[in-house]
């Protein structure tokens, strides 16, 4: 197995197939994504199979209820802008952080790439801290952000909210990462009022999702990437996108 980093974050990866994982090659992607956030592992020719063999190498599969499972694929959702008459909406987030323990993982399998646009965008939430002033980031360290769902119909029994740290220390590397999603999704920041709990997400989000802290990866047909939602956020870029666009969308519990 080969990385190459690229900036400011993620890493491509060759030499391993998409699939079964032994424990080795697990634990050094594990590694890699502690690292790097984000990895790309280009010209994987596998099915949902495949990809599903190699998320559980991950440990146990998770699944957001109200999105679109893929037919005969129920731990797996459908990611498309077939038969939509307007494009879908993404904003900067972590995956399902409205419950206790979120996915620890996302991946996402290229089925159908566009001829043009399409991008997904990571954010590195490890430089993101690091790059804030230090009388800020002591100010943040103790803080909490309460996570609420958005847009989904979970029924009475579900989790809907969740209390995280505001800067959470990654279990892998150690490492000090902003923990944010959208603002919609941000209900309370610990010791704030409601003003200023979200004028500091709104300022946090902006710095976390400033160009120089973004990779744009631009899908090639059988393309996985995998991200570790504990130090990156991700959004979809649906503007200019030319022709279908569809992903499989698969989720490792933290």
């Amino acid at each position: 197995m080969k990385h190459t980093a690229l900036t400011p974050l993620g890493a491509e990866v060759t030499g391993v197939r998409v699939g079964p994982l032994d424990t080795a090659d697990t634990d050094e992607l594990r590694t890699l994504l502690a690292e790097h956030g984000v990895i790309v592992l280009p010209d994987q020719d596998v099915d949902d199979d495949d990809f599903l063999a190699f998320l559980r190498s991950f440990g146990e599969t998770v699944f957001t209820v109200g999105e679109t499972p893929v037919p005969g694929r129920p731990e797996l959702n459908v990611i498309s802008n077939v038969g939509r008459s307007t494009p879908p909406r993404s904003q900067f987030h972590v995956d399902t952080s409205y419950v206790r323990n979120p996915p620890a993982y996302t991946a996402l399998r290229a089925v159908d790439v566009p001829a043009e646009g399409g991008q997904t965008l990571f954010s590195n939430q490890y430089r993101a801290f690091d790059s804030l002033p230090a009388m800020v980031r002591e100010d943040l360290s103790e803080r909490t952000v309460t996570h609420v769902v958005t847009g989904l119909d979970l029924g009475d029994d579900a989790e809907t909210s969740a209390v995280h740290p505001l800067c959470a220390t990654h279990p892998i590397s150690g490492r000090t990462a902003l923990y944010l999603s959208t603002p919609q999704r941000c209900a309370e920041v610990s010791g704030l009022s409601e003003e200023e709990a979200a004028d500091t997400v709104a300022s946090l989000l902006e710095h976390s999702t400033r160009p120089d802290n973004v990779l744009a990866h631009r899908w090639s047909p059988n393309d996985v990437v995998m991200w570790d939602n504990r130090c990156v956020m991700h959004k979809a870029d649906h503007s200019g996108v030319v022709g279908d666009r569809v992903m499989h969308r698969g989720m490792v519990g933290g």
